[in-house]
C-alpha cells in the first residue's frame, strides 16, 4: 500500500489565512453596528415577506412543456365547460333533485353564476340532463364552472363569490368543491398548520438548547440566527413570486430548514468558542480561532447542503423547485448569519455566553467548559473504541438493518394529490368524497382527448368507436365540437381514475391514429407525463448532487475514498426514511393513530423531494463530523485516533443537533395535510436514523476497516488539494499542539477495553 503522508500547509493555507484574517476582522471590527444593521435589515425582511402565503400557489405537480398541459389549456380556453374546477353541490334532501322547486331554484343559482366576472363554462344536470350530474339516490346533483385565470387571480375570484353561493338557497343546501376549492382550501390549512408547528417548536426548541448548553444566553443565540433565516428567506420568496409560481408548501421547508440549520450552524460555532474560552484563550482570540475552524466547516456544510437543494431546479415542475428556492435561499441566509451575526454577538457577550447556566438548578456544582465536555465527550470515545475494535460486525449488521428498513420502498406506487390530503372535515373534501362515492361518474374526472383539425362527422363517429373499444376504457362520449375544427371526447376509464389501467389507458389513446392532432389530458394522463418529466431528469438531478459532493468533500478532507463514502453511507442512511413512507402512508399502517387518508399510492415528486432534503441534511453531519477527524489527523497523522477524537468532540453535538432539528420536523408533520405531514415525519426519521446510527456506528466501523487508506489521493489530486482545498486545520496557528492528554486518555480507553 502506498505510503500516506500528512498534507502539509502550502499556498493553500496562506490563502486561507489571509481569507479568513480579513473576514474576523470585518465581522468582529464594529460588532455593535454589524448587529445594529442586521436588526433593519431582518425588519424590512419582515415588511417585505409580509403576506407572502398570499401570492403562493398550492399546486405545481405538472410538467408545464407535457401533452397534457398543453390539452388543458387549450381545452380551458376553447370548451371551458370540458375543464371544471369549481363544483357547487347542491343537496335537495328528501324532495329530490328532480323536485320542481328545485329544478327552479337550481337554474337561478346556475344563471346567477353564468353572470359573475370571471366565470366561464356553466353547466348543471339541470340544462343537460346528464345521470353523471346526479347522485345515484336522486337527492344531490351538481352546477360546474370553470373560473378562468392564473392560480392566484381564480382564487381570488373564488374568494370573492364563495360567500354568496354556500349555505341554504331556498329548498337547498349547497356546498363548494371541484379543484379551484381543493387547493384553496388546502393553502389555508397549510398556513394554519405552519403557525401551530412554530408555535409548537419555537419553545420546545428552546428547552433542548437549554438543556444542551446550559446557559440560557448560549441556547438563545440559534434561536436568533434561525428567526434571522426564516424571515430573510420569506422576503426573498416573496420577490421570487413577482416573476414566477412558488408553492405554499415551500413555507414549511422556509421553518425546518431556518430552525433546523441555524441550529446547527450555531451549536457548532458556539460550541467551538466555548471550546477556546476554556483554553484561557481572550474573546477575540477565540472568535478567530472559531471562524476560522469551525466557521470553515459551516461554510462547507452550507454548500453541500445547497447543491443537494439546488438539484431539484432541474426539474419542470414548480412544486419541486419552489423548495430548491425556498431551500437555498434559507441555507445561504442561516450560514451568513452563523458566520456575521453571530461572532459580533459573542464579541460582545464574551465570558457572558455561559451566563444563566440553569443546570446548576438541577445539578449544582457541575463542572463547566472543556472539563464537561471531556467528560461527555469519553463516552462517544469508549463507545467509537468498542465500535472500531468489532468494526465488521458493526458494518455488516448495521448496513443488513438498514437495507432491510427500505425493502417496503420496492413496492412504491405512485400517484398524484388529490383532495384526499386534506382533513376528512375540509368542507372541499366533504364535496369531492360525495362525488367520488355517491355519483355514477366524477363530473370532474376522467380522460380527455382533445382533437384539432378538420374532420367529417363519420370520423369523428369512427374514431369514438375505436377509443370506446380500447382496454379498460367503460365509455366514451363524444364528440363536442366548435368552429374551426375542434372537438374534443370524453374517456370514462374502469376503475380508479389514476390507478395503473387508467395510465396504460392514456398510453394506447396516444397510441390511437386519428385523422386529426390528438392531445390526451385529465387526472391520470397529468400523473404519465409528470412520472415521465421527472424519470427523464432524475439522473441529471443525482449527477449534480454526487459530482458536487465529491468535489466539496474532496476539498475538505484531500481524500478519494471519503467522499465516496460520504455519498454511500449517506444515501444508505435514507432507506429508513423511503421504506416507512411506503408501509406508512401508502400502506396505511398507523393511518389512524396519524390521523390521514390512505390513498394506495405515494405522490410522485414527494420522494424526489425527501432524498434531496434528507441527503443535504445527512451530509450536514457528515462535514461536522469528517472536518473534526481532519483536523485531528493533520495534527497527529493518527487515523483511528483522529477518528475516535472526532466523533468525542462532535458525537454529542450532532447528537443534540439531529434531535432539535427532528423537533422541528415532526412540528411540521403535525400538518393535517398529508404531504407535509409524510415530509416532515419521514426527514425528522432520516435524521434521526443518520445522527444515531450512521455516523455512530457505520462511519467509524468503514473508517476502521479502510485503515490509513481512508487518506490516500494520487499525486496530482494531493497536490491540487494542497493549493486549493480548505479544512477546519488552523494552519498557521495550531495552539496546544499535540493533545497529549487526548491521545493518553484515549490509549487508556483502548487498554480498559482489551479482554
Amino acid at each position: 500500500m502506498a505510503e500516506v503522508k500528512k498534507s502539509a500547509p502550502g499556498g493553500g493555507a496562506t490563502a486561507q489565512r489571509a481569507g479568513s484574517g480579513g473576514w474576523t476582522r470585518f465581522v468582529t471590527a464594529r460588532p455593535r453596528l454589524t448587529l445594529l444593521v442586521a436588526l433593519v435589515l431582518t425588519a424590512l425582511a419582515v415588511l417585505a415577506g409580509g403576506g407572502v402565503a398570499d401570492r403562493m400557489g398550492s399546486g405545481g405537480w405538472e410538467d408545464p412543456a407535457a401533452e397534457s398541459t398543453y390539452a388543458t389549456e387549450a381545452l380551458a380556453r376553447q370548451f371551458p365547460g370540458s375543464q371544471p374546477n369549481l363544483i357547487l353541490l347542491v343537496d335537495a334532501g328528501a324532495a329530490g333533485a328532480d323536485a320542481p322547486a328545485v329544478a327552479a331554484q337550481a337554474r337561478k343559482l346556475a344563471e346567477r353564476l353564468d353572470a359573475e366576472p370571471g366565470v366561464d363554462g356553466v353547466g348543471s344536470y339541470w340544462s343537460t340532463g346528464s345521470p353523471a350530474l346526479r347522485s345515484e339516490d336522486g337527492r344531490k346533483a351538481v352546477i360546474a364552472a370553470r373560473i378562468a385565470g392564473e392560480e392566484k387571480d381564480a382564487a381570488a375570484v373564488l374568494d370573492r363569490i364563495a360567500p354568496e353561493y354556500r349555505g341554504t338557497h331556498g329548498p337547498v343546501e349547497v356546498s363548494l368543491g371541484g379543484g379551484l376549492a381543493v387547493r384553496h382550501e388546502m393553502q389555508t390549512v397549510i398556513q394554519e398548520d405552519l403557525l401551530r408547528a412554530e408555535l409548537i417548536a419555537l419553545p420546545l426548541t428552546l428547552v433542548l438548547l437549554v438543556m444542551v448548553f446550559g446557559s440560557a444566553v448560549a441556547a438563545l443565540l440559534p434561536l436568533g440566527v434561525g428567526i434571522v433565516a426564516i424571515l430573510g428567506t420569506n422576503a426573498v420568496l416573496r420577490g421570487i413570486t413577482e416573476f414566477t409560481d412558488v408553492s405554499v408548501f415551500a413555507q414549511n421547508l422556509t421553518t425546518a430548514l431556518g430552525l433546523g440549520l441555524a441550529i446547527d450552524y450555531a451549536l457548532f460555532v458556539v460550541r467551538r468558542y466555548r471550546e477556546e474560552l476554556a483554553t484561557g484563550a481572550d474573546t477575540y482570540t477565540a472568535v478567530r480561532t472559531t471562524l476560522r475552524t469551525a466557521g470553515r466547516t459551516v461554510l462547507f456544510s452550507a454548500l453541500t447542503v445547497a447543491v443537494s437543494l439546488a438539484a431539484m431546479l432541474v426539474f419542470p415542475q414548480y412544486f419541486l423547485r419552489s423548495f430548491a428556492y425556498a431551500g437555498i435561499a434559507v441555507v445561504l441566509l442561516a450560514a451568513t448569519a452563523a458566520l456575521t451575526l453571530l461572532p459580533a454577538a459573542l464579541v460582545l457577550l464574551g465570558d457572558r455566553v455561559n451566563a444563566l447556566d440553569l443546570r446548576r438548578l438541577l445539578r449544582r456544582g457541575r463542572a463547566s467548559g472543556r472539563k464537561a465536555d471531556g467528560g461527555e465527550g469519553a463516552g462517544w470515545g469508549r463507545a467509537t473504541a468498542l465500535v472500531m475494535r468489532r468494526a465488521p460486525v458493526f458494518a455488516v449488521l448495521t448496513t443488513a438493518g438498514l437495507v432491510l428498513l427500505g425493502l417496503p420502498f420496492l413496492g412504491v406506487r405512485f400517484g398524484t394529490a388529490d383532495d384526499r390530503q386534506l382533513p376528512a372535515t375540509a368542507s372541499s373534501r366533504v364535496v369531492q368524497d360525495q362525488l367520488r362515492d355517491g355519483f355514477p361518474g366524477d363530473p370532474g374526472g376522467g380522460i380527455t382527448v382533445l382533437a384539432e383539425g378538420a374532420a367529417t362527422p363519420a370520423q369523428y363517429a369512427d374514431y369514438r368507436e375505436r377509443i370506446a373499444g380500447l382496454h379498460g376504457v367503460a365509455r366514451a362520449d363524444g364528440p363536442v365540437t366548435a368552429g374551426g375544427g375542434r372537438a374534443y371526447f370524453t374517456v370514462v376509464p374502469d376503475g380508479e381514475a389514476v390507478g395503473p389501467d387508467a395510465q396504460r389507458t392514456v398510453t394506447e389513446l396516444r397510441a390511437e391514429p386519428a385523422p386529426f392532432d390528438t392531445s390526451v389530458t385529465g387526472q391520470a394522463a397529468v400523473l404519465v407525463d409528470s412520472k415521465d418529466a421527472l424519470a427523464e431528469r432524475l439522473p441529471w438531478a443525482a449527477a449534480v448532487i454526487v459530482l458536487v459532493t465529491l468535489l466539496l468533500v474532496f476539498l475538505l478532507t484531500g481524500s478519494v475514498l471519503i467522499p465516496v463514502q460520504a455519498v454511500v453511507l449517506n444515501a444508505l442512511s435514507l432507506t429508513a426514511m423511503f421504506g416507512a413512507v411506503v408501509w406508512v402512508f401508502q400502506d396505511g399502517h398507523l393511518a389512524g393513530f396519524l390521523g390521514f387518508t390512505p390513498t394506495g399510492d405515494i405522490e410522485t415528486t414527494l420522494p424526489v423531494l425527501m432524498f434531496c432534503v434528507a441527503f443535504g441534511l445527512s451530509m450536514d453531519y457528515g462535514v461536522f463530523l469528517l472536518s473534526r477527524v481532519k483536523e485531528e489527523y493533520d495534527r497527529t497523522g493518527e487515523h483511528e485516533h483522529s477518528v475516535r477524537f472526532g466523533l468525542r468532540h462532535t458525537g454529542g453535538l450532532i447528537t443534540a443537533a439531529a434531535v432539535i432539528l427532528a423537533v422541528v420536523m415532526v412540528a411540521i408533520g403535525t400538518s393535517r395535510v398529508t404531504n407535509t405531514k409524510m415530509l416532515g415525519l419521514g426527514v425528522a426519521l432520516a435524521v434521526l436514523m443518520d445522527a444515531m446510527v450512521v455516523r455512530s456506528l457505520l462511519v467509524p466501523a468503514v473508517m476502521k476497516l479502510t485503515g490509513r487508506l481512508t487518506w490516500w489521493a494520487p499525486g496530482p489530486l494531493r497536490r491540487f488539494h494542497d493549493r486549493f482545498g480548505i479544512s477546519e486545520s488552523d494552519a498557521y496557528n495550531p495552539g496546544p499542539t499535540p493533545d497529549v492528554e487526548e491521545v493518553s486518555e484515549t490509549r487508556r480507553e483502548m487498554t480498559s477495553l482489551r479482554p
